[in-house]
């Protein structure tokens, strides 16, 4: 694939425009579950954020947001559609026909289904994201901030553990949308110090079975694995001269909680 994209590059099928991002990751994991499930294939991009490529005219006239993921229907006249979730509704409205990673319309399933999506869209992601960003990349690191979004995104996951109790899978008996939608920010938790064995023990199970399966792996992987991801941050955390900048996270995160008296509590 080509570094610097100045296209669409495909004739056919459906084409991805994705970065390695918690949000383009459910996108490429999604079109590899279906590419086993149905053969279908398609063709994706890296549209690199951090050199403003999804700026430019031709990738904003696909998204008009200048954000990925988007993808491209080239088998319906180049029909184009943005925003993570609303690839998830589309692809599996269009095409996984037998319902292998979706729910149909009638059944509560389905409606299941579309609360805990939204539930992540306006929940986990902005939260999780947010936290990332004070914690990470702001020059200005803010204690307010940091325990803000940080102890948001812990009281997120403490539903997440919840409604998993006992269960497999977020929503019926089988691996679905609902749990593509959050796998891209789960494996990057403990980034941001979230130790899912020790305080989120279901989430951690749940993950451990959605990494097994291969096309997730695939997914992953596309256009490239984060260097975030909960594996590459334990095994820095087990080698010496590698874990040092984390456990400055870490203190950060711990001495913004304290600053201002932060207590974890769900819901």
């Amino acid at each position: 694939m080509s570094s610097e994209p100045t296209g669409l590059i495909a004739k056919s099928g459906i084409e991805l425009l994705t970065f390695g991002t918690p949000n383009g990751y459910k996108a490429s994991i999604l079109l590899e579950e279906l590419k086993d499930a149905y053969g279908k294939d398609y063709t994706w991009q890296s549209i690199n954020i951090s050199k403003n490529t999804q700026k430019e005219p031709w990738f904003t006239a696909v998204s008009p947001n200048g954000r990925i993921p988007a993808i491209v229907d080239h088998d319906r006249d180049g029909f184009s559609v943005f925003e993570g979730l609303a690839i998830l509704g589309y692809l599996t409205r269009r095409y996984d026909t037998e319902h292998k990673f979706s729910f149909p319309v009638d059944s509560n399933e389905y409606d299941e289904a579309e609360t805990w999506l939204a539930w992540q869209h306006g929940g986990v992601g902005p939260m999780q994201g947010q936290a990332g960003h004070f914690v990470r990349y702001a020059k200005e690191k803010i204690p307010y901030g940091i325990q803000r979004y940080v102890g948001e995104t812990e009281r997120l996951y403490g539903v997440l553990n919840t409604r998993l109790e006992g269960r497999d899978w977020i929503v019926g008996n089988k691996f679905s949308i609902a749990d593509i939608n959050l796998l891209g920010w789960v494996n990057v938790s403990q980034a941001g110090g979230i130790d899912l064995e020790a305080k989120f023990p279901n989430i951690a199970k749940w993950l451990a079975r959605a990494l097994a399966r291969p096309a997730v792996q695939r997914g992953f992987a596309i256009p490239y694995s984060s260097p975030l991801s909960n594996s590459v941050v334990k095994e820095a955390l087990a080698d010496p001269e590698k874990k040092k900048p984390i456990e400055e996270i870490y203190k950060l995160i711990q001495d913004s909680k304290d600053q201002y008296g932060y207590k974890y509590a769900s819901p």
